[in-house]
């Protein structure tokens, strides 16, 4: 069975069964005559790992198709075919789409099929790389979040929450690489590790500290990047996390890193606001008092998303034992001796149900509300 699939664009048919009978012996070939069939195409018998287009097509030239391409699917290793001299154009479409070959007409099957045999391998080496970045990804910050986890479960409860609010809203707002500030919300309360217990509760309960606990909270930041600096393709998070505590107008680089850390801003702040006593609408409405500290369509777009939210929800009080995967707590839960074992905003997984039955006659209550899990 041909595992790497191509698509060839030309308006000319001829050409297409040319391309085809010198490329399906080797690849699982898809034709389309025009940009906006190839389009369709990609979106629907994707992913490719290589398109090669024609330059000059009607309604949709080249340079336009590729661009697309790009934006639709960037990780597939873009090709242009011409007949026509044409030099600007072709610097258009190589500026625009990316394009890694450039080959003119008549092209001769050797330079074709060699053309081919370079693209599908830099997909092949793109795949890899990403595979790769993103097990050494996951596997770095399940490891920190697992460490903050035993550590500090209030600080742990928070990101975790935090990550909630961020991803809704961020995938509400249709921003691309949401992934970046969900990973930015795990990491955040990283820093608290460093926290001895007792500062860590009356931090995230809001209670009074004092100069010297002032001066731990203060360094959280800091610790934390000196902790992902080092990771690699984390430096976008970083910045967004150096951007989490600025208020809108003093943000500074690049304006996706700025929204997104505004995205994270919100998120952070009404956490803290909704664990240190107010309600939800409460926290909303004292925010909408600081606007000039949030970007007002992120923060209108994280108030109808909470909105909508609470309605959907279904609390219900139950016994602890009886707790299942997906649920989320709307209470913490606490041993006899006052140890957080989960906090609020907390989705219960096996680790947590193994951990219940383990200390269930340590736990300070038989008894806890949790959000139901949502079917259908």
């Amino acid at each position: 069975m041909k595992s790497v699939r191509i698509i060839c664009v030309d308006d000319e048919p001829r050409v297409l069964e040319g391309l085809s009978l010198h490329l399906r012996r080797k690849y699982d070939v898809v034709t389309a005559e025009s940009g906006a069939d190839g389009l369709q195409a990609i979106k629907d018998k994707g992913p490719f790992a290589v398109v090669l287009s024609d330059m000059r097509m009607p309604r949709m030239d080249g340079t336009v198709f590729l661009k697309a391409v790009r934006e639709m699917a960037p990780d597939t290793v873009r090709m242009l075919l011409t007949g026509q001299a044409d030099l600007q154009s072709t610097i258009d479409a190589v500026n625009k789409g990316q394009i890694f070959r450039f080959l003119t007409k008549p092209c001769p099957s050797q330079q074709l099929m060699g053309a081919f045999e370079a693209a599908t391998e830099q997909y092949r080496l793109v795949m890899a790389e990403r595979v790769l970045l993103e097990q050494t990804l996951h596997g770095s910050i399940k490891a920190l979040t697992d460490i903050l986890a035993l550590s500090n479960p209030v600080a742990f409860g928070s990101a975790t929450r935090i990550k909630q609010y961020a991803g809704d809203l961020a995938r509400h707002l249709g921003i691309g690489d949401w992934w970046q500030i969900e990973v930015a919300a795990m990491l955040s309360q990283l820093g608290s590790i460093t926290l001895p217990e007792g500062t860590a509760k009356k931090y995230y309960y809001g209670q009074e500290l004092d100069n010297d606990e002032i001066k731990m909270i203060q360094k959280l930041p800091r610790i934390t990047q000196d902790l992902i600096g080092n990771i690699p393709r984390l430096e976008t998070v970083c910045e967004i996390l150096t951007n989490q505590f600025r208020d809108c107008d003093k943000s500074s680089g690049a304006d996706d890193v700025i929204y997104k850390s505004q995205v994270l801003k919100v998120a952070f702040d009404f956490d803290q606001l909704v664990n240190t006593g107010s309600t939800e609408q409460d926290a909303i409405d004292r925010m909408h008092g600081k606007k000039s500290c949030y970007d007002c369509k992120i923060l209108e777009a994280f108030a109808y998303l909470r909105g909508v939210t609470n309605e959907r929800e279904t609390i219900r009080e139950i016994r602890l034992w009886s707790i299942n995967l997906g649920m989320v707590l709307v209470d913490d839960v606490t041993l006899d001796s006052g140890v957080v074992l989960a906090t609020r905003g907390y989705e219960v997984n096996e680790g947590f149900i193994e951990c219940i039955h383990n200390l269930k006659h340590r736990i300070s209550s038989d008894k806890v509300r949790v959000v139901m899990p949502q079917h259908g």
